[in-house]
């Protein structure tokens, strides 16, 4: 990874910085992204340290947030004249329905709307890379059904909260199997991984409102107890990330859904479902106004 330089969104924290922190060691370019810029600062010090040298560098950015997003990739350009890897790590889940200052709803905005801007607003830095490549995090219990009537959780979050993460993390794979045919002959290539389930910051700081009702008297049990035993450690979460950003095997190989313990699997049959994926992609072109048609 020498000479090489990446962006990670959620770089301060949990999966996003011990992908970050791996990258940093294998001898990266780093660039964290996180919205509190004392955190930002004091994850890009500790991975320089850890990896020895100082190619650490952070961003303050809002990733949910469209002019956060044109920040970020301001940013990026201005200090960097390429970037190989583009890691839209960043992950949310609110106990209930929350809307982002453009009016849309939190999880879509974190999981599905900023991979497709980010990737268009930084497509000429990948473009200037012998071969970059984007890397797309799903989560949860993706695979499920798209519901074309709901993508931002209008009527519903799907049941209980998990279920709206749910929803927004198999978009994150219908969109990303749609960005790789856009990109197809650019040079650049575009994967999703599957962490597996990681006890992560996210995870640990779960609302008790978050569960349903009849899970709320032993949800305290459920974060403190069950959950570190049962969930993996961030190192091992992030693997899929880094295989996905470094290794050979995936050199020219676009369209790819990676699993926790890197793995190519098959694509659930919602994700690879064209009228999902168009679905999807307009929606983040509509809201956005960003298009891929002129490239």
């Amino acid at each position: 990874m020498y000479g090489r330089v990446a962006l990670i969104t959620g770089g301060t924290g949990g999966i996003g910085m011990e992908t970050a922190r791996e990258l940093a060691r294998r001898g990266a370019s780093v660039v964290l992204a996180g919205r509190d810029p004392r955190r930002a600062a004091q994850a890009a010090r500790e991975i320089g340290d850890s990896a020895g040298h100082d190619r650490v560098d952070a961003v303050t950015a809002d990733v949910t947030a469209l002019d956060g997003l044109r920040h970020l990739a301001a940013a990026v350009a201005g200090r960097y004249d390429r970037l190989d890897v583009l890691v839209n790590n960043v992950g949310v889940n609110p106990p209930g329905r929350r809307l982002t200052p453009d009016g849309v709803e939190l999880m879509f905005a974190a999981h599905v709307l900023a991979p497709y801007a980010l990737t268009r607003l930084l497509l000429p830095l990948l473009r200037r890379a012998p071969a970059a490549r984007v890397v797309n995090l799903t989560g949860g219990i993706p695979g499920g059904p798209i519901d074309h009537g709901n993508l931002q959780g209008e009527r519903r979050l799907r049941g209980w909260t998990f279920s709206h993460y749910n929803h927004t993390k198999t978009m994150t794979m219908a969109l990303t199997i749609r960005l790789a045919r856009e990109l197809a002959g650019s040079g650049v290539t575009a994967n999703v991984v599957y962490p597996g389930h990681g006890y992560t910051p996210m995870n640990r700081d779960t609302p008790i409102r978050a569960f349903p009702y009849l899970y709320r008297p032993v949800a305290p049990l459920i974060l403190k107890v069950v959950a570190p035993l049962l969930l993996s450690d961030l190192t091992r979460s992030a693997r899929s990330s880094v295989y996905a950003a470094t290794s050979a095997e995936l050199d020219g190989v676009s369209g790819a859904y990676v699993d926790d313990r890197c793995r190519r699997k098959p694509w659930p049959a919602s994700a690879l479902d064209p009228a999902h994926q168009d679905a999807v992609w307009d929606l983040c072109a509509r809201i956005s106004g960003l298009d891929f048609q002129p490239l």
